[in-house]
Formats: structure tokens, C-alpha cells, sequence
């Protein structure tokens, strides 16, 4: 539902419920000066015992039997709630975490895994969610997916399985699913201490359920916080053929399994092997995990968190994800930090845990606090340095043709808005990459095509997602392509290739909430880690050219006959600064990304018939005028290295979320 309508409406109500309560309220004496009834909460306080909270554990059955032992799944829930407000006959949202990760990895940046007592009641949730939220009137779910865990079934990473085992809970929360008080018993437990009003949350795999719970359309789930999530599946393993890790989601099911689930889910394993094959054609299994194609089912609100630098779960996740809520009236709001695959916890924890808080107090309670006439979105322009804005991308923003042209020696073109001539030729090497090739943008090299601007005369914004269009000839029957644009000039940037992605830990710890003996509240504190660069990555995206007639489906080439193709770039903010320049690199393999071809093919671009579409902040007549008087010059050789390499897979290992 569009945001006026939706907020309006609920002020409208809200109003007259106001109205009518007045109306029966003032007596003569009343409105002769009788104190006014107090105004409606802004926000929820923590006025609960968390020392008292109920901490149970309910098994619900999802439907399905996914390793196949003939009963129908269920999977463990666990819960910490406040004991008062089911004493006094009130009833409670819920914040929820559904995530693979509860026994095999740990969550946020100390690992933490859930621990249990002696009745097999959660002692340690991971993160602080309970510790903050559970006080202040909110109940806090922790769910197994199937075959994780305490949970029966099988990982299907992201397919029906993933997703139901989150929607079947929050089904339970709303009376239409059954639940229990053991794995294998018959006792069922009811969930009569909540509204049914749900929130998901979660980073990495943990939001992408909360995607795909969210496009199921499901009754009762209100909002959903996804960090850092996936949006479609395919596009995590494969860029239009392009392979971007060395394994598929088999690897990724059998790390995350339980010894148990392992022993029994051969059989997934095998789908998951043959649904997706190294080819990088698109298969029934990426459409049944594609959750874009049903963002017109979403009901719930959206605030998405991602960073611009995330090269595990690249923007592109979360720029076709944004574009699919907007073009179907989702309320939502964003926040687009410098990191990598980073948690806002970790790189603004103060002002993030005030705005989620604001964020469900209206969402899950109702409150009139204001969030929703803030901005839409929080941009980290540099590192610890915020800005906002009204609408993302920002009102103006528009697609913008920008076509390269020769230089004057091979691989140093120019880049503009005039149609271009001629070609460019380069050679792929699968031993270079991005930092590479934007590091000898100004030197002619083999293995890349580069066009540039001249120092801009003002400071140029690009908001959204870009594309690259290529007409090119390969000398040989396979080629992988990448296109990269750079912001070139001198800044200090989050060094999100390190290891840490744009953060280091700090040993002081702050607290955000009560803890108990086994669950504290307090963690470790962090700050920006930074670089000093001579250039930055802006965007970037790859192909494998064999798939220029389809984005589902490769084909040989021909050598020596040329292929038209689109190269999807990752969604960004970013402003060039005045001075900078702004470039684009086409080249062949990326070695930190993509597997390399069996071949190391020349490729010819037709520049007449390539381009770029690049939002920029006041279009093509943004760019006219902050290149107004430059020339394409060439100030000298980089003096930097640029910031280190990205994550390769080897870092990555199968591609870890």
C-alpha cells in the first residue's frame, strides 16, 4: 500500500478513535478544566522483567516432510516473552529471527550460538534483540530452520522448505498451525500470549527468509528487516552464467545441517546438486527461490539494510529487491552504509538501535512516533558521515546514456554522452581484477578497456542501479565479461576488502539491555576501519557472453561473430567529487569473483554499440554540466595501490552468508 495512504489512514483512525473517547470523556466539569487525557505513547519503555521472562520452547509442524522419515516436519521455536503481560490478559507482538546459524556458526560479529538448560529452555539467545526489545513489551523468537539445530527436515537453502519453516511459525503465532511442547510429543502448545502482530529480522541468510517469508504474502507478519539479504538466489551463485563461486547451494546446505539432518538428507542434497548446475543456466530450483518475481504478494512494511561494498551478498540483491517494492507501493526505508557484509550494529550501533526501535514501536505497536516522516533513506557518504534523503534514489535521478569513445593509445578511451566510434580489444587474464585494472586506468595494458572523463567541474551523484550494454567479438567459444565503474581521485573509504569488511573490534564492551547469568546484553564495541585510496569501485557486475540471447541459458560462441549483451551492475549512492573522474572498465575474468573460462579469448567492443546507464542525480544535464570545460586528461599514474583485494572465494569458502 502506498505510504500516504497507508499512514493517513491509520491517523484518520487513530483521530477519531481520539475524538470519540473525548467526546464521551468531557463532562461540564471536564471541560471546565479538568487535566486533559493523556497523550497516545511515542514509544515503549522497558518496564518488564527480564530476569522473569518466560523462556519455553514450542516445536511447530511445518507440513512438509523433508527427510522424508514419513512424519511431517516441525521445527524448534524458541522463545523469551514477559510474564507480566499474559498476567494481566494483554497480549504481545513479536520480533522473530529465523536463521540456519543458531548451532553451526553463531551470529553477529562475537559468533554467538544458542545455549539451553537443563530443560532444554534457551539460556543464551544470540544478539541483543531479546535483551532490548523483550522489556519493553515485545516477545522474541528464535527459529531453527529445518534440519539445523533442534529442528527435523532438511536445508533447501532458500526453497520451500527455508521459507516455511519461518511461515509456519508465524502461521502458529496467528492460530493456523499447530505447534507442540516436544520434538516427537503430542501435547500442543498454544500461542495465546501474542496479537499475531510479527516482525522479522535478520542478516545475511537469516534476512533473506525474511524476503522470502515476506513475498509469500502471509497474514500476520507486519514488517520485515533484512540485512544484508539475498534476494534471489541465482543471482548469489551466478551473474547471467557467470559463475561467482566455486560450489552451489549443495556446499552451503551440508555446512549449515545438523549431524542428525545430514545423516538423513542425501536426497535434497542431490536436488540441490542437479538443480544447479555449473553451467549457470536458470533452472526451475532458482525460480522456486527467486523471491523478486512475488514482491506484488508483500504485505509487510520493509526496511532494508545493505552495504554498498558487500561482496558476499552484492547490492544487486537489494537494488532489484527495492525496485520490485517500489513498483508495488511496499512502505519501506533503507540504509546504505560503506561496509561490506556488515551488521549496522557494528558500524552505527547508538543511532540503530534507537531507529529499529522507533521502527517496531510503529510497525508492531502502532505508536505515532514519527518514523515514518523521516527520510527514506540513511547514506554513509564517508566513513561515520551520514546524510539523508527524502526518497531513494532522490527525486531527479535519471537513467543517463553515457557511451566511451577512443583515446588516444589503445585501452585509455574517453566516456561521455556523445555516441562513440571504432573499437577497443582486450585479452582477458583470469590473474587480474578490478583493483587491477582501475589501478592502470591511465596506462595502456592487454587485459582491460578503460574510458574516462576529464577532472569534473562539479560533483557529480549516482543514485540506483546501472547497467552496461556490449556489442562484442570473441576470438574463441566462451568468454566471461565484467564491467566496473571507478570514481577516480583520492578519498579515505572504509577498507571494506579487509578481512573484518570496514570495521575493527574493539575489546570495550556497552550494554543494550539487562543480562542474566547466561545471556548478557553487553558487547564489543567497534570502529571505522579506514584507507587511504587513489581510487574507488563504485559498481559492478558481470556475464558470461554465451548467454547474450538469454539471461536463464548459455551457448557457444562463434569465434569472430559479434554478440550484443547487458551486464547488470550492482545498485550504489555514491558522489564523484569535483576533480575526480569518473570511469568505466570493461574487461574479462574477475579474478576475485568469477571462476575462470577454459579459454583466454580476445575480445573486440564495437564502441558505437556500447554503453553505459548509469542513474545520476540530475541526468544527463548533471553530467553536462559538471563535465562542462574538462578534458579527458591524464594526471599521471596512480601512487596508491588502491584498498586491497576483495574476498576471493577461497575466503568465502562455497560462497558463506
Amino acid at each position: 500500500m502506498p505510504k500516504a495512504t497507508r499512514f493517513t489512514t491509520w491517523r484518520t483512525l487513530a483521530t477519531a478513535a481520539t475524538a470519540a473517547l473525548l467526546a464521551t470523556a468531557l463532562t461540564p466539569a471536564a471541560a471546565q478544566g479538568a487535566p486533559a487525557a493523556p497523550a497516545a505513547p511515542r514509544e515503549s519503555r522497558p518496564v518488564y522483567s527480564y530476569d522473569d521472562a518466560v523462556r519455553e520452547s514450542v516445536w511447530v509442524d511445518i507440513g512438509l516432510d523433508g527427510d522424508s522419515d514419513g512424519r511431517t516436519d516441525r521445527v524448534a521455536v524458541d522463545i523469551v516473552r514477559p510474564r507480566e503481560p499474559a498476567q494481566q490478559g494483554r497480549r504481545i507482538p513479536v520480533i522473530m529471527d529465523a536463521s540456519p546459524y543458531y548451532s553451526c556458526c553463531g551470529r553477529g560479529n562475537e559468533g554467538q550460538k544458542k545455549t539451553y538448560d537443563a530443560n532444554g529452555d534457551v539460556v543464551q539467545m544470540p544478539l541483543y534483540y531479546d535483551n532490548y526489545f523483550v522489556p519493553r513489551g515485545y516477545a522474541f523468537v528464535g527459529v531453527d530452520l529445518a534440519g539445523t539445530n533442534r529442528s527435523d527436515g532438511c536445508v533447501d537453502v532458500g526453497g520451500r522448505s527455508d521459507v516455511q519453516s519461518a511461515k509456519a511459525v508465524v502461521d502458529w503465532l496467528n492460530g493456523r498451525a499447530k505447534g507442540y511442547t516436544t520434538r516427537t510429543g503430542t501435547v500442543r502448545a498454544k500461542a495465546g500470549w501474542t496479537n499475531g502482530k510479527t516482525g522479522m529480522i535478520g542478516k545475511s541468510y537469516d534476512g533473506t527468509i525474511a524476503n522470502g517469508v515476506a513475498a509469500t504474502g502471509v497474514e500476520g507478519l507486519k514488517t520485515i528487516v533484512p540485512i544484508a539479504a539475498i534476494s534471489s538466489w541465482y543471482d548469489y551463485y551466478f551473474a547471467k552464467g557467470a559463475p561467482l563461486y566455486d560450489s552451489g547451494p549443495d556446499w552451503l546446505s551440508n555446512y549449515v545441517e545438523s549431524p542428525d539432518a545430514r545423516a538423513k538428507c542425501a536426497a535434497v542434497q542431490r536436488k540441490l546438486v542437479d538443480g544447479a548446475p555449473r553451467s549457470g543456466d536458470w533452472t526451475p530450483l532458482w525460480t522456486e527461490r527467486d523471491y523478486v518475481k512475488d514482491a506484488r504478494k508483500i504485505k509487510a512494511s520493509v526496511f532494508a539494510i545493505h552495504g554498498m561494498q558487500d561482496l558476499n551478498v552484492r547490492p544487486k540483491h537489494f537494488g532489484q529487491w527495492w525496485d520490485a517494492l517500489a513498483k508495488n507501493g511496499v512502505e519501506r526505508k533503507v540504509w546504505l552504509s560503506q561496509t561490506g557484509h556488515v551488521d549496522p550494529f557494528d558500524f552505527r550501533r547508538a543511532t540503530w538501535a534507537d531507529t529499529l526501535h522507533r521502527w517496531f514501536d510503529h510497525e508492531l505497536l502502532g505508536y505515532d512516533n514519527g518514523i515514518d516522516d523521516e527520510p527514506m533513506a540513511d547514506i554513509e557518504r564517508a566513513p561515520d558521515q551520514w546524510v539523508t534523503s527524502r526518497l531513494w534514489p532522490p527525486r531527479g535521478t535519471a537513467a543517463t546514456t553515457l557511451r566511451p569513445g577512443k583515446g588516444d593509445r589503445p585501452g585509455v578511451g574517453t566516456l561521455g554522452l556523445r555516441k562513440g566510434s571504432g573499437t577497443a580489444t582486450f585479452t582477458d587474464d583470469p590473474g587480474l581484477g578490478e583493483t587491477d585494472w582501475a589501478a592502470r586506468i591511465d596506462t595502456s595494458t592487454p587485459d582491460k578497456a578503460g574510458f574516462v572523463t576529464g577532472p569534473l567541474t562539479r560533483d557529480l551523484g549516482l543514485s540506483g542501479s546501472s547497467a552496461v550494454t556490449v556489442t562484442a567479438t570473441p576470438t574463441t567459444s566462451t568468454a566471461h565479461l565484467s564491467a566496473v565503474l571507478v570514481d577516480l581521485g583520492p578519498d579515505t573509504i572504509r577498507d571494506y576488502a579487509d578481512a573484518a569488511e570496514g570495521i575493527t573490534t574493539l575489546t570495550d564492551r556497552t550494554c543494550w539491555g539487562p543480562s542474566t547469568t547466561g545471556d548478557s546484553s553487553c558487547f564489543k564495541e567497534t570502529r571505522a576501519k579506514t584507507t587511504a585510496v587513489d581510487y574507488t569501485v563504485v559498481s559492478r557486475g558481470w556475464a558470461d557472453l554465451g548467454n547474450h540471447a538469454s539471461d536463464g541459458k548459455g551457448a557457444p560462441l562463434t569465434p569472430g561473430k559479434k554478440y550484443t549483451i547487458t551486464l547488470d551492475l550492482h545498485a550504489t549512492d555514491h558522489v564523484v567529487p569535483a576533480g575526480h573522474r569518473l570511469a568505466l572498465i570493461v574487461a574479462g575474468t574477475d579474478k576475485d569473483l568469477i571462476d575462470p573460462p577454459s579459454s583466454k579469448p580476445t575480445v573486440t567492443l564495437d564502441l558505437s554499440r556500447t554503453s553505459a546507464r548509469v542513474p545520476l542525480v540530475g541526468g544527463a544535464t548533471a553530467f553536462a554540466r559538471a563535465t562542462s570545460g574538462s578534458a579527458a586528461a591524464n594526471p599521471g599514474a596512480a601512487t596508491l595501490d588502491g584498498v586491497a583485494p576483495p574476498r576471493t572465494a577461497d575466503r568465502i569458502p562455497g560462497g558463506s552468508l
